[in-house]
């Protein structure tokens, strides 16, 4: 019943994860508002979260999972997904740099706009994160179904 209930849990974060990152996707644009970019910090904050959570979940999956601990550590798309998230992560380190710079620059000054060349590298990387989020779902379901390429 742990491993029924540590799936659920993980399917959800995922989901929620995804949607933050349509989200971020959607207000990411040129002609952003002050309270767009107040609103990408914000989910940003619940982006990180929820990232922290998955992790948090899958380590408990693996540890308590019915498949045990093996089926993992021995799954090459195991691999290619903790790669693939990791790499989200990564990526999503400048987004969050700027949604916290475009907050802070908003407090400030409340006609701030961000700049057009930050706001389309932004949203390149959101978007290229959402493309990879789809591809650690594709992972997760090839790694349920086999174990090797």
């Amino acid at each position: 019943m742990t491993d029924l209930w540590l799936a659920i849990f993980h399917h959800i974060l995922v989901f929620g994860l995804a949607i933050m990152l349509g989200a971020q996707a959607v207000l990411v644009r040129q002609g952003m508002t002050a309270s767009d970019a107040l609103r990408l910090a914000r989910l940003d904050i619940g982006f990180g979260a929820t990232s922290g959570l998955i992790i948090l979940v899958g380590v408990a999956r693996v540890i308590y999972g019915a498949k045990g601990y093996l089926y993992y550590v021995e799954n090459v798309w195991f691999w290619a997904k903790m790669t693939t998230f990791a790499l989200i992560g990564l990526l999503s380190i400048r987004p969050t740099l700027r949604f916290r710079a475009w907050q802070r620059a908003q407090q400030t000054d409340a006609r701030f706009a961000p700049p057009p060349a930050e706001v389309r590298s932004v949203r390149s990387l959101v978007l290229l994160e959402l493309r990879l989020l789809a591809a650690v779902v594709a992972f997760a379901a090839t790694m349920a179904r086999y174990t090797s390429i």
